[in-house]
């Protein structure tokens, strides 16, 4: 046993029991995970399994690649599929490096909970764990689609370009298979002009939507095709990530003018700057007329070394966070719908500065807006701890959207609601101790944090 039952909880005796009783009642309930980046082919073929352990638990996980990057290690060694046992070999060597952080402590839960390893992973054991994954990924009860269902898994929400054709939803959707997994619609190659091969996205966009993308108004007109055709396959939401949360409705004559350029590739960075702000509004007023929960993931610097991006591609743990403002960047949409009764808008940041100065104050305020969860590398025990302090007291806990893992690697997706539900166990436990709120709402108030704040915000009751 590596995993101690109270792992993460207070010291402090009375709060500890109390969040220990909490936990409880949560521990054991389906999970809700309404946004996240599983690959969905993974489940469209029911005699689909996993080659072994090191295509399913090291080389999906960019956290796992960029530490063991960060030492020297080569993706060339990391990403090699001709000697996975050499490359779980490599990983188990250094798995030092994961102590006391969140990677650490879901790989560790993926290995106990779900394979019964019993042992610390470390070069000495790396070759037993591994035969012992190996031996468990050729039973059918190890598929993707058993494993879903023995995760509890209710809802998987896959991330989805635009111009994505959806066949493995539709196969999804149109099988015997009881498993809901649906799309997010992800306009981000299509809607930030400065994205590189943004002009063969353009065509790629035009061919799926049957629409010839010429100009602004039949690109506009493709991506609301494209919208309904996510909802027809159970999408409840899209995720846009702009380089900042900068919201400005530009004419339509300059709007065009800006598309005409990036069509001849003439664009400049001002106006892929003013495009991408002219996209969030315009994702926000579809999102009024389609229902869809507009969810805004800003503030990131992407692919930030150009030699690992171009040897290796998008993804691979150089996505680095910058500084964001929303207060006044957000003023122009939230103008125009921050009262609009089918509007839904969930905003996301790593720029833990803004919770309690801008975030908080505004998700307590719009009826339009909620708070998500810790994003990213804020998605950890320290960092859930953090938002809850900074965030609750101002936009109270009705204000925020429960928890989603965001994550590529399909079996950390239990290891990550873990953590939250004991952070959330352990946080509402420090109100009870302190007679801020009574054993009732306690309890009802961890099944939110849990299960239904979740279902609730991204429309999945």
């Amino acid at each position: 046993m590596m995993l101690a039952a109270d792992r993460l909880f207070d010291p402090d005796p009375a709060q500890k029991t109390a969040a220990m009783d909490l936990y409880a009642l949560v521990q054991g309930l389906p999970i809700i995970s309404p946004h996240g980046h599983v690959d969905p082919s993974l489940f469209s073929d029911p005699e689909r399994r996993f080659e072994n352990p090191t295509e399913l638990l090291i080389q999906p996980d960019h956290y796992v690649l960029r530490m063991l990057y960060s030492q020297g290690i080569s993706y060339e060694q990391l990403l090699s599929k001709e000697n996975p046992r050499q490359v779980w070999q490599l990983f188990a060597e250094n798995f030092y490096l994961f102590r006391g952080t969140p990677s650490g402590t879901w790989m560790t839960h993926e290995l106990e909970t779900v394979f019964e390893v019993n042992e610390k992973l470390n070069g000495d054991s790396a070759s037993r764990i591994f035969d012992q994954i190996e031996i468990a990924l050729l039973s059918p009860a190890f598929s993707p689609r058993s494993l879903f269902e023995k995760l509890k898994i209710e809802v998987l929400a896959t991330t989805d370009a635009a111009t994505d054709q959806l066949k493995h939803h539709e196969t999804i959707r149109s099988s015997d298979w009881g498993g809901r997994i649906i799309p997010t619609f992800r306009p981000n190659a299509v809607a930030n002009i400065n994205t590189p091969g943004w002009s063969k996205n353009i065509q790629a966009l035009s061919e799926v939507s049957n629409i010839d993308v010429t100009n602004h108004a039949s690109f506009i007109r493709a991506l609301e095709q494209r919208r309904s055709h996510f909802k027809s396959l159970g999408a409840t939401a899209t995720d846009f990530s702009p380089p900042s949360p900068r919201a400005e409705w530009l004419p339509g004559k300059k709007a065009n003018s800006i598309f005409q350029r990036a069509l001849k590739g003439e664009v400049s960075s001002r106006d892929a700057t003013r495009f991408s702000a002219h996209m969030v509004c315009e994702m926000a007023r579809m999102s009024t007329e389609d229902g869809l929960v507009m969810q805004l993931h800003p503030g990131v610097f992407r692919n930030h070394n150009p030699e690992v991006f171009s040897s290796y591609g998008a993804d691979r743990g150089f996505d680095i966070p910058i500084q964001s403002e929303f207060t006044y960047n957000l003023q122009p949409l939230l103008e125009s719908f921050g009262n609009h009764p089918n509007f839904s808008l969930l905003l996301f940041t790593m720029d833990e500065s803004t919770y309690a100065r801008e975030l908080a104050p505004l998700a307590g305020a719009y009826p339009s807006v909620k708070l998500g969860p810790p994003w990213w590398f804020n998605d950890s025990w320290n960092g859930i701890r953090r938002y809850f302090d900074q965030v609750m007291e101002t936009a109270g806990m009705y204000n925020t959207v429960g928890f989603n893992d965001d994550t590529r690697a399909f079996l950390s997706i239990p290891a990550r609601h873990d953590v939250w539900r004991r952070a959330a166990a352990n946080w509402l436990a420090g109100l009870l101790v302190r007679r801020v709120i009574d054993r009732q709402e306690a309890e009802s108030m961890v099944m939110d944090l849990a299960v239904g704040l979740a279902k609730k915000a991204y429309r999945l009751a």
